[in-house]
Order: C-alpha cells, then structure tokens, then sequence
C-alpha cells in the first residue's frame, strides 16, 4: 500500500468527522416520530426493558414517550394472554439486532427523538470511514478513498437514514463492514501465498492457509446484517461466492496447476465454516433475549419448561423455527400498497421518495405558508453519476477483468437485483430507502470511475490536471447538491415555496 499510512487513517477519518457533524447536529429534529419510528423506537425500548419486543398497554410517564411512541405497536398487535396482560407479547416482522443497537442508544439518551436516532448517527458516520478505508485499499490511493468517504458523507439517503431509527442504516452497515473484511482477506490472503510460493517448491494445489481472522470477522458482519433484516442473506451469498473466485484467481496467479481443486480441498471448508455456521450462529445468537425470556411472541415458556433440559432445547427451537414461518409468511403476502412504495427499478432515478416527515408551521419562517420536511431521498448528482459510473464498471469488467469492477458490481446487484423478483412475483410493498445497501457500491463505483478518469501516476501531467479538475468538478456539483436539499433533508422550518423549489419531481412531493 502506498503512500503514507499517517495520512491513510487521519484523511479518511478527517472525513468521518465531517460526515460526524452534519449527521449529529440537530439529530433531536424533528422532535417527532418519523415514518417507522413508531414501531423499531419502541421495539427498542421493550429490548432494552425485557429482553424481548413487548407493547404496553399502560401510560408511559415520559415527556415525549407519553404522546408518541407508546400505547402499542397496534398494527402487529394481535392478542394478550392474559387478555389484561401487561406488557403484552408483540408480533414483529424483523429479528432483533438493529432494534438492540437502536436501544443502546435510547439506554444512554432516555426515550427521546436524540435517544433513539443516536445509534443510526453511529454507525452512518462509522460507515464513512469504512467506505474511505476500502476504497483506500481498492484504489491504494488515500485520495480516492477520501473522495468515496466525503460522496458518501453527502448522499442525501445516507444521511437521512443516519438521522432516523429505521433498521435499514444498520443493515448497511454490517454488510459493508462485511465486504471490507472480504476486500482485506484478498490481500492478506494473497500475501500469505506469495510468502509460501518464494520458500516451497510449486504443487498442484497449493497450501492450506490456517485460520484467516478477516474472512472469519467477514462471517460475523454478515451474520450480523441477517440479524438486522433478512435481506443480508443476499450479500451473504453473494460474497462468499466472490471469495472463493478471489482464492481461486490467487492459486492461478502463482501458477498453480489445478488452482479450482486446490480450492475446494484447501478454501471450501473455511468458506463454509466462515461464512455458513458462522452467520448463522451469529443469527442465532441475537435471538439470545427471546430465548431467555417467558415473555416473547409464540415462546411458549411454560410447554418449553413441562420436562428436562433436552426437551427445553427441542420444544424452544420449533417454537422459534414456527415464529419464523409465521414471519415469512406475512413478508410473502406484504403486497399492501403504499402512499410511498416504489419499485427498484426506478429506485436509481429517484423517482419516488419517502417523505420521513412534513408539517406545516404557523410561524418560523418569514413567510404566509412554512414547510418542516424530511425526504429520504440520495442526493441526485451522485446518484445519476453512480449510474453513469456502473455502467462504466460494467464496460471496465468486459475488457479488463479488473476484480474490482466485478466486486463493485456484485455488491450492487446484490442490494439491487432480488427485489426484482419480489415486486414482479409478489408485488411486494417497497421503498426507495431499501437501496441503501446498494449505496456504498454504487459510490465505490464512482471512485473507480474517478480514478480513471485522474489516470494513472505515470500518465502525462496535463492529462491527469483536465481528469483531476472533472472530478473536483463532480465532487463540487456533489457538495452544492447537497447543500441545496438539507433543509428538506434535515426538517429545517423554510418557506413553502422553497420546499417546493426543491422537489426535483413532482413524484417528490
């Protein structure tokens, strides 16, 4: 890796603190319940109470709480048993995960709009850095990495949801966290062949490479994306099948002579061990409250405890294994339509966002008529980039190879592409904040193309001069955009009008 490695943390993590402040300042406004708040903010407050999702059907004796967030997540509410059950079990759709990161941060803050959002403000700015790391790694240009933290720091959807306590931030998170791990095992994967290719005569096949702690921190992180929502399971898939192509192109490329046997008798069973047993024991493991606990939804705590410990583990798993049927069943047949659903076809066009938020204030604004909004929609200059450079990561893979390009390009198709068959087979109910898994990729493709276009170190001086004045062009453009939409982004109070000058469609409004 070239270049200094002071500057290779301190510019990524300058740009982290940039990301830090846009995201943390104001994070209490609205001091409201925005879009699915009203059900992971109080899931998370049952988490950290009881270990498991409860509604209460008492008055809760807070300030906020007491008028927002907490007679019941009605709409999943089925029964209590006892009917005067209180709290009552609770029916959720999503496993665990992000309603406990959510509930750290209401743990520390109360239950308050600050509390519940602090935990997604993490890990959005926690991402920036790790996007910049990743992309430093790709490019091996601190520069680039920079770029890919300040474009993700300044995408309109990123930072709405970093700023709301919705599941799908914390999704993102692990599954790029994850993909980071990939990217890092490559390298020391690789490191460790060519040490062994310098020092042992040649074979067929290769060594085994002992135990490799980034594919097995890869494991937890995409175990962990499954705990948070289901649809980790696509990244999960998808990049185990990548690091295996990875190890098999490594054995090639020292000139091994059968290198695809080498890795099924070499890779496979740490690929299956890393990234199979290991995600779902991490599922497993963030059931640990549900499990624990009398009080969970189909726990059935006292059939469970009527005989021995064997009997405990059995009858514990069907009812958790039934809870999951029943989970599964009422995704298939979520077809329910929506004043905000879009489908992913037209999520990279941005033709219909979801308005987090909007109120009309009396006063505030200077104006008749004031508007209090918050759009989650990406910041249009990088995402109609993001398309322009996919395409281009799609043309570089045809005539290069460039594992990279293939990388980036899986890593969106999996975020992006299985949608597809649930709106056309199920007619599923979707949303545009849904492609914010596909995010960091799509941007990881804007600072491969960036990188392009700025040329190689080698290249003539006014070649890279004209290629690193486009970039500071678009980067420019990318900053200006943004600047343009953070009132609608961040529920500043601003006159009617000028929410309006901001609807780039009228599908936005």
């Amino acid at each position: 890796m070239p270049g200094n490695p002071l500057w290779g943390w301190l510019g990524p993590l300058l740009v982290a603190v940039f990301g830090g402040i846009l995201r943390f300042t104001g994070l209490g406004r609205p001091n409201a319940v925005m879009f699915d708040e009203t059900y992971y903010a109080k899931d998370a407050w049952a988490l950290i109470n009881h270990g498991v999702e409860r509604a209460s059907l008492g008055t809760v004796k807070d300030p906020v709480a007491d008028r927002m967030i907490i007679q019941g997540n009605t709409d999943f509410l089925v029964k209590c048993t006892p009917p005067e059950a209180d709290p009552c079990p609770l029916y959720v759709a999503h496993p665990p995960l992000g309603k406990w990161m959510i509930g750290l941060g209401e743990q520390f803050f109360g239950m308050t709009p600050y509390g519940w959002r602090f935990a997604g403000a993490v890990v959005g700015v926690l991402s920036i850095l790790i996007l910049a790391r990743v992309a430093r790694r790709m490019t091996r240009s601190t520069l680039l990495g920079c770029l890919a933290g300040l474009l993700l720091a300044v995408d309109g959807l990123h930072y709405v949801l970093s700023r709301t306590a919705l599941l799908d931030i914390f999704l993102m998170f692990w599954v790029l966290a994850g993909f980071a791990c990939l990217v890092a095992d490559r390298d020391w994967a690789r490191g460790r062949l060519a040490d062994w290719y310098e020092t042992s005569p040649l074979s067929d096949q290769g060594p085994w490479l002992g135990l490799r702690p980034w594919r097995i921190a890869a494991g937890l992180c995409l175990g962990a994306a499954c705990a948070v929502k289901w649809s980790g399971i696509f990244f999960l898939i998808a990049f185990a099948v990548m690091s295996l192509v990875w190890d098999a192109g490594a054995r090639r490329a020292i000139g091994l002579r059968r290198p695809y046997l080498g890795v099924v008798n070499r890779d496979l069973t740490g690929v299956l061990s890393a990234l199979a047993l290991l995600p779902a024991l991490t599922y497993i493991a963030s059931w640990a409250g549900w499990f624990a606990s009398s009080l969970g939804w189909g726990r059935n705590w006292a059939q469970a405890t009527s005989q021995g410990p064997g009997f405990f583990v059995f009858d514990s798993l069907r009812s958790w294994l039934s809870y999951h049927f029943q989970v599964l069943s009422f995704h298939t047949g979520l077809s329910e339509g929506h004043t905000y659903q879009s489908t992913p076809w037209t999520w990279p066009i941005l033709s219909r966002p979801v308005a987090f938020h909007y109120q009309t204030p009396g006063t505030g604004c200077g104006a008749d008529e004031c508007a209090e909004a918050v759009l989650g929609v990406g910041t249009p200059v990088i995402w109609y980039g993001g398309l322009a450079a996919l395409i281009a990561m799609v043309a570089w893979y045809v005539a290069t190879r460039d594992w990279r390009a293939g990388a980036v390009l899986l890593g969106y198709a999996a975020g992006w592409l299985p949608w597809f068959y649930y709106a056309l087979a199920d007619n599923r109910t979707m949303y545009l904040f849904y492609a914010i898994a596909m995010v960091p990729f799509m941007i990881l493709a804007l600072t491969m193309a960036a990188g392009l276009i700025v040329g190689r170190a080698d290249a003539a001086p006014n070649r890279r001069a004209l290629g690193a004045a486009v970039v500071g062009a678009f980067t420019l453009l990318a900053l200006v955009n943004f600047w343009w939409l953070h009132p609608v982004l961040a529920a500043e109070v601003i006159p009617h009008s000028q929410w309006w000058a901001r609807m780039l469609f009228r599908s936005w409004a």
